[in-house]
C-alpha cells in the first residue's frame, strides 16, 4: 500500500453558517450550491479584473465548506473573504487539519489520474513525490501561476474543470467569460520536455530571435511552461541553450 503524500504546502479554511454556499457562491469560479455532501470541485478566487488570486478546492463537509489553499496564501484568503462577508450569515476559520494526497486514489477534481485529497490524515511521504506525479501529468499548479499575475483560461482552469460558465457570477466573471467566448487565448500553460537539470522559472523560451514563452516550475527534465499558442506548432524551441519540446496532454486535447 502506497503511503499518503504530505501536502504540507495546502491549508484549509471553513466556511460555515446558513449563507456559506450563497456567500462562495457569488464569488468563485465553480457552482458551490450544487455541490453535494463530500462532493469536492476545484475553483479560484479572481480578482475583479479577472486574474487568479488563490486555487481552491471546495468541499462540503458536515453541512459547512472547507476550502483547500496554498499554505502560504491562507492568511490572505481570510482577509479577502472576511472583507466581502458584509452581511452574510458566515462564520470563517482556520481549520488546522493536515491534507495529504493518495496517488492510488482518484478524488481530484481537475484530474482523476491525479489521486484523492484527505484531511485530517497525516501524510508520511514527501511533497516531492506529488509534484513529480503533477509534472508527469502535465498539469500546472501554484507555483505556476502564483497570485494576481495570470488569467485562469492561461492556467488551463476551463480545461481542468475550475471554472462554470454556466452558474452566473462570480468575482472577474466578465473578463473570464469574454475570454472563453472570443476564443482570445493566445497563451497557456503545457508541459515541456527537454534533457539535464532543471531549466531556471523566469527562463525564455525562444524560437528564432521570437519569444515564444517562459519556463515556470519544473524538476529536471520537464517543466511547465507559459507559452505561446502560434509559435510553439512545428517550430524548434530553446531554452537555456537547450532544445525544449512542448507535449500536449490527453486532457488538454
Amino acid at each position: 500500500m502506497a503511503e499518503l503524500i504530505a501536502l504540507e504546502s495546502r491549508a484549509l479554511v471553513t466556511v460555515r453558517g446558513p449563507d456559506a454556499r450563497a456567500f462562495l457562491q457569488n464569488l468563485l469560479t465553480q457552482d458551490i450550491e450544487s455541490l453535494k455532501e463530500g462532493e469536492s470541485r476545484f475553483t479560484a478566487l479572481l480578482t475583479p479584473q479577472g486574474r487568479l488570486l488563490y486555487d481552491l478546492f471546495v468541499t462540503v463537509e458536515n453541512g459547512g465548506v472547507i476550502l483547500d489553499v496554498e499554505a502560504a496564501w491562507r492568511e490572505a484568503l481570510v482577509q479577502r473573504l472576511t472583507m466581502y462577508r458584509l452581511r452574510a450569515k458566515v462564520e470563517i476559520a482556520k481549520d488546522e487539519r493536515p491534507v495529504a494526497a493518495d496517488l492510488a486514489g482518484f478524488g481530484d477534481p481537475r484530474l482523476p489520474a491525479l489521486g484523492a485529497r484527505l484531511y485530517g490524515r497525516a501524510g508520511v511521504a514527501d511533497e516531492r513525490a506529488y509534484e513529480a506525479h503533477r509534472l508527469a501529468l502535465g498539469v500546472p499548479g501554484p507555483a505556476d501561476w502564483g497570485t494576481d499575475k495570470t488569467y485562469p483560461l492561461e492556467a488551463d482552469f476551463d480545461l481542468l474543470n475550475g471554472v462554470d460558465f454556466q452558474k452566473g457570477c462570480f468575482v472577474g466573471q466578465e473578463t473570464t467569460s469574454r475570454m472563453k467566448r472570443r476564443g482570445s487565448i493566445k497563451t497557456r500553460m503545457l508541459p515541456i520536455d527537454y534533457a539535464g537539470p532543471q531549466i531556471a522559472p523566469g527562463t525564455e523560451i525562444l524560437t528564432g530571435s521570437l519569444r515564444a514563452g517562459e519556463v515556470l516550475s519544473g524538476m529536471p527534465g520537464r517543466s511547465i511552461a507559459l507559452v505561446r499558442l502560434d509559435r510553439i506548432e512545428g517550430e524548434a524551441l530553446v531554452a537555456d541553450g537547450r532544445p525544449v519540446s512542448v507535449t500536449t496532454p490527453d486532457w488538454f486535447r
